[in-house]
This record gives C-alpha cells, structure tokens and sequence, in this order.
C-alpha cells in the first residue's frame, strides 16, 4: 500500500511538473531579429537600451561566487564603469591596434609549430587529417602566451585547453532560454553540476599560474620576451568599489576573465579557420587563387610572408570575410532590455514585461538576409573585392547600416575583432602555402559537410577531414 502511494504521489508530481515546464518554455522565448535594417536600430539608434547581456542568462547565473559575490567578466558584467574598467584594460593593454606589429614573432612561432606538426602526420605521401584539434592546440598556445607569458610548460598547457574545450562544449549544451530561475535549474541541473565542475577545475589550473605572476621576478618572463601578458595588467587593475573608491580583483574574478581572454581568443579563431579550410577545399578554384596571391607575396617578400605584408592580400582579406558573413563564430548576439512602457524589438513595439526583454540577434542569418546580399548562401568571395557588392564592408558595422556582425556590433561588440582577424590570416596564409587540400574519399562523393552546429561557438557538426599534402615548392 506504502509503495502504491509513493507511487501515485511520484506520477501527480510528474505532470505537474511536466506542465510547469511547458509554461516556462511559452515565457522565457528570446525575441529574435534577423533583419539587418533592424538589427541597426536597435544596435546604433537605440545602443544604450541594447548595452546589457540578459539579466539572468546562464553567464551570469555562473558568475556569483559561493558567497553570493559577483565574479564579473567582460561578457557577464553590466554596461556602466565597472564594464568600461575592464574593457578599457583589455583593449589599452593587449589589444590596441599600435600593439599588433609586436605580436609577429609568437604568432610565426605559433603557425611554425602547427605547419611542423601537420608535416610529421602527412609527410610527402599525404594523408586524411581531421584539422580541428592540431589547429585548436597551436591557436590555444599562442593565445595562453598572450595571457600568462612564456612561463607555462606543455602539460598546463594542454590542461588548460581541455578544460577549456570542456567549457565551451558545456555552455553551448545548456538550454539557450536558461534564466537563473528554480524551474530551469531544475531542468539544467546535470548540465549546470557540469558547468560548476569546470569553474572548479579552471580555478585549480590557473590559480597557481596567475599567484606566479604575482612574484617579482616573473614580470621578465613575458609573452615572447616582448609583449605584457593579460593577467599582469589584471593583477595591476583597480575596478570601482561600489562607490568606496577601487579595489584589486578577488582571485575568483582573475579566473572568470583569464578563462573568458582564453576561451573566446582561440575558440572564435578555430571556427573561421576551419569553416575557411572547409570551403575552400569544396571550392578548389577558390583555394588556387588564394595561393596564387599568397606565393606572389611570399617571392616579393624573399620567402617569408610578414604580418605587415598580410595587410596586402585583397584576396585572403575576402575569404576570411565571406567565411565570417557566412559563419558568424558566436551564432547568436544575447541582449536585455529593461526600462518602463514599451519598447521597440525589429519592427515591432511591445509592452515592458517587469523583468525586461530577451533579444536574440541571430547573426547567421543577418550575414545571410537576401534584402542585403545577392546570393547569400554562395561563398563568393569577390563581393568583398573592388567593386563588388561588400566593397568596403569589414568585420565591424559601420555607423550607417549593419550587413553583417560576426563579432557584434554598439556597445558591445567584441573588443578582439582585430587581433583575432590577424590571428585568421596568419595561420590561413601558412596552411594555405604550405600544404595542398583536398576532399576526403568520403567527401569527394557528396561534396564537404557544410552542416552547422550552433552552440557556444558556430561550428561544423561533422569536424573537417581532408587529405592533406605537403607542397614540395611553396615559393
């Protein structure tokens, strides 16, 4: 009898929550733009309404410490003087355009070793490499030297790219309407367990490395003896106190940002590096024009290819961009928009619920609206060349219209936009020279599966495989 009404109370417990669940889902939907036109008035004629991530999503849920302490990220915290402290570093520091030049070296240290290790798996006979891990661990090392410097051996290093991946995975699992409430925690409560596993991980792996940088002697050890890692201009940061002045960062802060400076640094490169490779392996005339302007260069240079000279390449400058129109790496652009009365979402106005608005802005699709561009599912590089369609279009929207936004677009668009493009066509130019690609045997038959994933980063649901040659004469 005991067991009958256990049993009973378990299924009268099921559909109530089976409802509950259905009623959440119908509340928490994202409001979704697509539009280019109206991406742009919301993104620049409205920028301060559209300056905040949604109050509740599952960054920020990750982001309060144990005891109820807020460990802010770039990405986490909201617009105002504690985002602007933080932002500022970032882009004063690491990724100011004048600081680009001095990147060379590591990133020729960096494209050197992914070319090495491609040519022990291939040799001269070739063989069918899946691209996506050894492309992965040569962009993680050079972005964790950017953060730490050159103090961190091999086995940190591949520890912090798995854990890394692991993340990253985790995040683009967990439910994109996730809000912080009891309801969807209860429905993420294994991805989340996961997710809190990780943060613990990640603070044991870059705790150590960040307490060594806090020794006097480590400032000598920099990212190729040249450039100021991340986390020394983090540990010399002061962020507003809450109106009592300003404080250093807590160590649970410096692990969300220094994972946060890793994770998106090398995540959005791997993606446009592989989806890039993937189309020009489909479209081999494409591939041989690009070479064709990459040997030029190399010949006008004495052999080598410098990061100055990338600047002269239309045509690599063109791949990269279609890929990125094409592949935008973050598939969705998250904002929150509070206030009273009613707001305007696309071409739609709508009352204010009392916990704001969730707008989506799905970045794929922007790339890809047939209003704005002829074609839009062909890679077709030559529209961003002169005189053709994208002719002056870049990786930033301008003021005047949004065409595409692969790396965000106001407020908050990501402040890496070009490191990460120098980063792209570094290790493109290199891969493009030195190898020759071709279709798997699988993929000679249907063509490359250009299937997408949208989780945390838009990538290739079945990882690239490609037969891989090393070129006997690349100059």
């Amino acid at each position: 009898m005991e067991v009958l009404v256990l049993l009973t109370i378990v299924f009268c417990l099921s559909i109530v929550l089976r409802r509950s669940i259905r009623r959440h889902r119908a509340q928490t939907t994202f409001h979704q733009i697509v539009d280019t036109a109206a991406a742009h008035r919301a993104l620049n004629e409205k920028a301060n309404a559209f300056s905040n991530r949604p109050a509740a999503i599952f960054p920020v849920v990750l982001a309060t410490g144990l005891r109820g302490q807020r460990n802010e990220n770039i990405t986490t915290v909201n617009y105002g003087s504690h985002w602007r402290a933080l932002r500022c570093n970032l882009t004063a520091k690491i990724l100011h355009p004048s600081r680009l030049i001095f990147l060379a070296p590591i990133q020729r240290e960096a494209t050197q070793a992914l070319v090495a290790y491609l040519s022990e798996q291939v040799w001269v006979a070739g063989k069918v490499v899946a691209v996506r891990d050894p492309i992965n661990a040569a962009v993680f090392g050079l972005v964790a030297r950017l953060c730490f410097g050159d103090g961190v051996d091999g086995r940190q290093m591949r520890a912090m790219e798995l854990v890394i991946q692991d993340f990253i995975v985790s995040m683009g699992e967990l439910n994109p309407v996730f809000d912080g409430s009891t309801m969807c925690k209860i429905m993420n409560w294994r991805r989340l367990g996961r997710l809190f596993a990780f943060l613990g991980r990640q603070t044991k792996l870059f705790l150590p490395l960040i307490n060594a940088r806090r020794q006097p002697d480590s400032r000598v050890c920099s990212a190729g003896g040249i450039v100021d890692p991340y986390v020394d201009s983090l540990l010399d940061l002061r962020v507003p106190d809450n109106g009592a002045g300003r404080r250093a960062l807590r160590d649970e802060e410096l692990v969300s940002l220094v994972s946060e400076f890793l994770g998106a640094g090398s995540g959005s490169v791997v993606a446009c590096l592989e989806w890039t490779l993937a189309h020009l392996v489909d479209q081999p005339d494409i591939l041989d024009k690009l070479r064709r302007e990459i040997d030029g260069e190399t010949n006008a240079g004495g052999g080598v290819l410098s990061t100055r000279s990338l600047r002269g390449l239309p045509y690599l400058n063109a791949v990269v961009l279609e890929s990125l129109r094409m592949h935008p790496p973050v598939p969705f652009i998250l904002r929150g928009v509070h206030g009273e009365g009613a707001a305007a979402v696309g071409a739609t106005t709508m009352p204010m619920p009392s916990d704001g608005l969730r707008v989506q802005f799905v970045a794929g699709k922007i790339g890809r609206d047939s209003k704005t561009w002829t074609d839009p599912d062909e890679f077709r590089p030559e529209r961003f060349l002169t005189g053709g369609e994208a002719e002056g279009v870049g990786p930033m929207p301008g003021p005047k219209e949004i065409r595409m936004m692969p790396f965000g677009a106001a407020h908050r668009h990501c402040p890496g936009t070009s490191q990460a493009m120098v980063h792209i066509k570094c290790f493109l130019a290199a891969l493009v020279r030195e190898f020759e690609w071709a279709p798997s045997a699988e993929d000679c038959v249907g063509g490359v599966d250009l299937t997408e994933l949208d989780g945390f980063f838009k990538v290739m649901k079945k990882p690239l495989s490609v037969h891989v040659t090393r070129r006997t004469c690349t100059v």
